[in-house]
């Protein structure tokens, strides 16, 4: 069910992960994305996923957490798994029938490619989502963005935006899930039927839930016009962020793993 996606949402695990400072974790956010995208030898990958399985480990992430994050994903990476299977002509043929032709570069490029995603997925929860609260990815990302404000940047209207739109994930997801049903209770079917007729059956979803998404925003409005919300100018934080000594040394051993990952990727492609 959609209930059970986890994107957007918060776990509190208690884990050391959960109280590095945020800042911290976006900038390991932004090296392990630029690094995945580096990946292309299976040695390298190996690396990668024993990263990936020690950031789950360090985050104390529960399996069925895991599952629900990676399952939504799954369809895109097995779409992107067959596409690139079949499109890719370089290399040297491994099966053939009339225009389909399958290459062993073909092949590699296309499992690099999906399990690239499935990691960018498990990274950006572990890293950021699943381990720090929308309030402080946005004091995170407006402390990062600071020196932004020079050219007249607005900076703390933009993290906010961010932060609201992670919270608002889960409980628009939520709200589908509601709609669904309640639809479905009505005699929509969203299962069975030719690919158009389902898409006309989710026109019956989507309209309630821009209507609730737009009645949610003009609540939100309201209610932050009433607390005299005038951005960033003059406020105060009442948890100021602080780097302390263990949030560098986890900050340190996970930037080794993304350098023992790039290392690895030069060593095996000269």
């Amino acid at each position: 069910m959609l209930s059970d996606i986890s994107l957007g949402r918060y776990v509190d695990t208690g884990s050391v992960l959960h109280r590095t400072d945020p800042r911290l974790k976006v900038i390991l956010y932004m090296v392990y994305l630029i690094s995945i995208f580096i990946v292309n030898s299976p040695p390298a990958l190996l690396v990668l996923f024993i990263l990936t399985i020690v950031q789950l480990i360090v985050a104390k992430i529960p399996l069925d957490i895991t599952w629900s994050t990676l399952k939504p994903v799954l369809p895109l990476a097995l779409f992107i798994l067959v596409i690139n299977i079949f499109t890719i002509k370089q290399g040297d043929v491994l099966w053939t029938w009339k225009f389909l032709t399958v290459t062993d570069v073909g092949t590699t490029r296309a499992i690099l490619m999906a399990l690239r995603l499935v990691f960018l997925i498990l990274s950006t929860s572990v890293l950021l989502t699943l381990t720090t609260t929308p309030l402080k990815i946005a004091d995170a990302l407006e402390s990062l963005m600071g020196p932004l404000k020079v050219f007249r940047v607005p900076v703390h209207e933009a993290s906010m935006m961010m932060s609201i739109a992670l919270r608002f994930i889960p409980t628009l997801i939520e709200e589908t899930d509601k709609i669904m049903k309640a639809q479905e209770s009505r005699g929509a079917n969203y299962d069975t039927g030719s690919v158009f007729n389902r898409l006309k059956g989710y026109v019956t979803v989507l309209i309630p839930l821009f209507v609730s998404s737009f009645k949610r925003a003009e609540d939100l409005a309201v209610a932050m016009d009433a607390r005299c919300y005038r951005g960033g100018k003059n406020r105060t934080k009442l948890n100021p962020l602080k780097i302390k000594k263990k949030d560098v040394v986890v900050f340190i051993l996970f930037l080794l793993g993304a350098a023992a990952l790039i290392g690895t990727e030069v060593y095996f492609k000269r």
